[in-house]
């Protein structure tokens, strides 16, 4: 069987047979590679196999470390909410807002709470009027069971 021959440089050395495609790999202390084996004939190409995967390695490190992460974050309040309690929690919104996480806020009402819908959506537009230089509404105040939920995001990237 015969295969395309490509050295290391990136030039093509013709079409071999397997057994000499092996001896000029040998030749030069290293690895025959099929790079090709779909194609009429099957590529190959001598190489450092070893050197050619840490490379991979290394270049697939450094577009992990590029990416960014987005975290979602959650905030409870409840409608009977205090007010340093509401400052308590709006600085961890903030907070994450501003390290480029989203926040999720959710108002939980328990019991009779539920009939009082209004208060916990003037929570959450209150908390969106504090934050509006720092995060954006994703998802404004919806109501899920007994819970009414907003999404914020980042406006900017965050901090280094």
């Amino acid at each position: 069987m015969e295969v395309r021959l490509i050295d290391p440089d990136g030039e093509q050395l013709g079409i071999l047979s397997i057994k000499e495609a092996l001896e000029a790999a040998k030749e030069r202390e290293l690895d025959l590679v099929e790079v090709s084996p779909n194609s009429k004939p099957p590529v190959c190409r001598i190489m450092d196999f070893g050197k050619y995967k840490y490379e991979q390695k290394k270049r697939l490190q450094e577009t992990k470390k590029k990416q960014s992460i987005v975290q979602m974050k959650e905030i409870k309040l409840r409608p009977k909410i205090d007010e340093h309690d509401f400052q308590f929690k709006l600085r961890h919104i903030k907070r994450f807002l501003g390290e480029g996480n989203k926040a999720k806020i959710t108002v939980i009402f328990r019991g009779r709470e539920i009939v009082h819908k209004d208060r916990g959506r003037a929570i959450l537009e209150r908390v969106a009027e504090e934050v509006k230089e720092l995060g954006t509404i994703d998802l404004g105040p919806k109501l899920e069971g007994r819970n009414l939920v907003m999404v914020l995001s980042p406006t900017h990237k965050k901090k280094e």
